[in-house]
């Protein structure tokens, strides 16, 4: 899998408007919606800097990525065309493969053991 990271800052009388387009079900989604290997948009927003955002998208592969761009690029540039007049700037940063084999879990909290955390886990998820 890969991830399209781009960055945003955002006009402040647009945010609202650029979170709806760019949220869940909004209209950037909706776009990637009927393609293969889209698998969905997560959108960020900067804690300190409520104007900055990123947004990444989801694929399978780049080559579905580069064949979404290439087969729907009038409705792609429309849309971003759109999108424009709320942005003050857009900075892609990249396109980043998944590595699975990187993600770190959390293990078991200080003086637990590893069966009473799994006990602890259980009754909750049983209540």
């Amino acid at each position: 899998m890969i991830e399209y990271v781009c960055e945003y800052v955002v006009k402040e009388e647009a945010r609202g408007q650029f979170e709806l387009a760019y949220g869940p079900g909004g209209a950037w989604s909706k776009l990637f919606a009927g393609c293969p290997g889209y698998r969905g948009t997560t959108l960020l927003r900067d804690t300190v800097n409520l104007q900055r955002y990123l947004a990444i998208d989801l694929w399978d592969t780049e080559t579905q990525q580069e064949q979404m761009l290439a087969g729907r690029q009038a409705e792609y540039a429309g849309l971003d065309a759109t999108l424009a007049g709320w942005i003050e700037c857009r900075t892609e940063l990249g396109t980043y493969r998944v590595l699975a084999e990187a993600t770190v879990r959390p293990g078991a909290r200080p003086g637990r053991t590893q069966v009473g955390e799994a006990h602890r886990l259980s009754r909750r998820t049983t209540r």
